[in-house]
């Protein structure tokens, strides 16, 4: 039809310039061949609007459902949050741990959604079963694509029953150089924040798969220091300077056993260990502030602390001999 007019339209313009003759055969095949293509447009155009009026009940009953299914997710998505918050809610009443409540607010809102969009695929007309094949194939699929991720799942799972760590510990993965703060236990991962506020998130397999330190497990928390001492210096003198630091110390559980004692004699050094408890978050603050308070007290009292001196000999141009110096 467009092929037809677009010849028309050509052999007007050519006849109209005077580049053909025009006779009256020729216009009578071009009316024809114009009435042809008007014809043709306009059972096409009719057609369409037989097409549309014939359809028109499906498209508007399809359009009806789309906008149902969009107030349906709405809906469901409220009525999700509002299931999740009573769960959290019942949890902290009962005092449950938060790691579980994290990883069963997780669970929910992930087989809460899907339920939610089985039941809109259903409301499209799809057939459960249908629909329960292709989860299921897809099932297989993605458990073979995501192999660590189930591997996540299950460490998930451990770390809830087993416990090893709750949220607000303290722990170090010493195999991968990670440690910090359990903020939250999810479900594939646990993310955990270092002393410097950055977030680290790990794999609940790699936790579950290494051996790891819970450094806060316990309120109590031994701390263990060791300071060396001249062979020449008082040793009784010095353990006493460190027994009164230990007692007087506020932060020291004086309840508990404290003991100063000769640890090693090594090969510059008379060795002292220390060993006291204190509360675990007070651990580094103690141990810092005593480590400086044994060196300002042992200077006071004339006590020398060694460390390594190395002699180095020199050769002279004289014929006297060497000449030595120390290096520091």
């Amino acid at each position: 039809m467009i092929r037809n007019l677009l010849q028309v339209g050509v052999y007007i313009a050519a006849a109209a310039s005077g580049l053909t003759d025009v006779t009256d055969d020729s216009v009578s095949d071009v009316i024809d061949s114009a009435a042809e293509a008007t014809t043709e447009a306009a059972q096409e155009v009719n057609q369409f609007v037989q097409f549309v009026q014939d359809n028109i009940p499906n498209l508007i009953g399809f359009g009806i459902k789309v906008i149902l299914a969009l107030v349906f997710f709405f809906l469901g998505g409220k009525i999700i949050k509002w299931l999740r918050k009573i769960v959290h809610r019942s949890f902290e009443r009962t005092n449950v741990d938060a790691g579980v409540v994290q990883f069963v607010d997780s669970m929910m809102k992930f087989g809460l959604y899907a339920l939610l969009i089985f039941m809109i695929a259903t409301n499209f007309g799809i057939e459960s079963s249908s629909i329960a094949a292709l989860i299921a194939s897809a099932g297989v699929a993605v458990g073979l694509a995501l192999q660590g991720s189930l591997s996540n799942f299950a460490g998930g799972i451990l770390i809830l029953l087993l416990k090893p760590f709750a949220v607000g510990d303290y722990i170090i993965v010493t195999q991968e150089g990670i440690e910090g703060t359990v903020k939250e236990i999810q479900i594939f991962y646990t993310k955990l924040a270092t002393v410097d506020n950055q977030t680290v998130v790990v794999p609940n397999s790699i936790l579950t798969s290494n051996s790891l330190t819970n450094v806060t497990a316990r309120p109590e928390r031994q701390l263990d220091l060791k300071v060396g001492i001249d062979y020449d210096s008082d040793l009784k003198e010095a353990k006493k300077l460190i027994e009164d630091m230990l007692y007087s110390d506020p932060s020291v559980i004086q309840d508990e056993e404290i003991k100063v004692f000769v640890d090693s004699l090594g090969d510059s050094a008379v060795m002292i260990g220390l060993r006291a408890w204190v509360k675990t978050e007070e651990y580094w603050a103690t141990r810092w502030r005593l480590t400086e308070q044994i060196k300002l007290t042992f200077d006071e009292a004339g006590i020398e602390i060694p460390y390594n001196h190395i002699t180095v000999h020199m050769k002279s141009d004289e014929k006297n001999g060497a000449k030595s110096q120390d290096l520091f």
